[in-house]
């Protein structure tokens, strides 16, 4: 078959939407983790959470599409990565899993029961579904950019020599509040729009201490990438158009070496100033009472910071800190040149088709959830 694309230009788009479904997950599921996170503390009373609640309950599990994505296309596309993270990272990620299974369960089973201590059960039962993962996966980044303790031998068979407590280090932990800061940030903001008040202000109060701090984290843990932390280097020019094979490159480990990339390409500086910018731009909107905008602040921030660590590691994927000439890159973890072909294509069926149900969907549910709205549809609501 006479593929159209090269091998090189399919690994880099492939590459660019797996960032793009991250990113997708971030924004959009984001918000929710975020709401889940602050529903013990912006919501009072009883009412006041059912409020809080119904403002991702319809829109919840269309989000979580954006992770299956991401999943799927790791599976398909960089079958490697999925391999070593999926083994690596196996507890992070169950309890990661085991916290998401609680919204689910949490919405449909904390209105059953007329009370108190049921419901307050399930108010934290959904807010450790927001706050875990939220730190799982920011922990999971943490640790990929320092390396992650696995080999690889003549057969290919990848062996991890780490374990769950390893992985909450303290670049990884610091990593991880950087997660949870930018999207509770995310889910206020969020709440702002779609509640009124005392909800909407106590979110907003919240917006204003945590984006903030959220910037401040992240600047942090640049400073700490930039002047403490191992990075990863080929030491030679990598052959993009050839063989899946890890083996074959030669890689360097060197304090501060992943801001070479953003030495060689300026550009990339970008990511960062969004990150801060738009946690900064968000803390300032919230103050002036400007909704909208703090949601598109915070949506711009989260963009920047996952678009940062990306961009810091191209075009490793998953470095090796044991055996650094077996880290997994784009060029050398990806899938046949075919197999990214037929991909690509159904991709660009069947992504835009995702993105109009979604913005169907949240035309029709526009609008405040307000509390007289939720005792007037007592049965039907969470």
């Amino acid at each position: 078959m006479d593929i159209p694309v090269d091998y090189e230009t399919l690994r880099l788009i492939w590459w660019l939407l797996l960032g793009v479904l991250l990113i997708g997950f971030a924004v959009m599921d984001g918000f929710d983790l975020g709401v889940g996170t602050l529903l013990p503390f912006v919501a009072r009373t009883d009412l006041e959470r059912r409020v809080t609640i119904n403002t991702i309950g319809p829109v919840w599990d269309g989000n979580q599409v954006w992770l299956i994505l991401g999943a799927g296309a790791i599976f398909a596309a960089f079958p490697p990565i999925y391999a070593a993270a999926f083994s690596g990272f196996y507890f992070a990620m169950f309890l990661a899993l085991v916290a998401l299974i609680l919204r689910p369960v949490g919405f449909d089973f904390r209105n059953k029961i007329q009370d108190a201590r049921w419901r307050k059960a399930w108010d934290w039962a959904l807010f450790t579904g927001g706050f875990v993962p939220a730190l799982i996966f920011g922990v999971a980044f943490g640790n990929l950019l320092q390396g992650v303790p696995f080999t690889i031998d003549a057969n290919f068979r990848f062996a991890y020599q780490g374990g769950l407590l390893g992985l909450l280090n303290p670049f990884a932990l610091l990593a991880g509040l950087v997660s949870v800061a930018m999207l509770v940030a995310h889910g206020a903001a969020y709440l702002m729009i779609k509640t009124e008040n005392p909800v909407a202000g106590r979110a907003r109060t919240a917006l204003m201490l945590v984006a903030p701090a959220a910037a401040a984290l992240f600047a942090l843990a640049g400073v700490w990438v930039a002047a403490g932390i191992d990075g990863y280097v080929l030491a030679a020019p990598a052959v993009t158009d050839g063989p899946s094979n890890p083996l074959l490159s030669e890689v360097i480990r060197a304090p501060g070496a992943w801001m070479t990339t953003f030495a060689a390409h300026p550009w990339m500086w970008l990511g960062p100033l969004l990150g801060i910018g738009g946690a900064l731009a968000a803390a300032l909107a919230a103050r002036a009472w400007m909704a909208l905008p703090a949601l598109l602040g915070t949506a711009f921030s989260v963009v920047g910071i996952v678009a940062t660590a990306g961009l810091a590691m191209f075009p490793f994927m998953m470095p090796s800190s044991l055996q650094p000439n077996a880290s997994l890159t784009v060029w050398d973890a990806s899938s046949s040149h075919l197999t990214l072909f037929v991909m690509l294509v159904s991709t660009l069926i069947f992504m835009p088709i995702i993105l109009g149900y979604t913005s169907f969907v949240f035309r029709v549910l526009r609008g405040k959830v307000t509390a007289d709205y939720v005792t007037g549809n007592d049965k039907t609501l969470y």
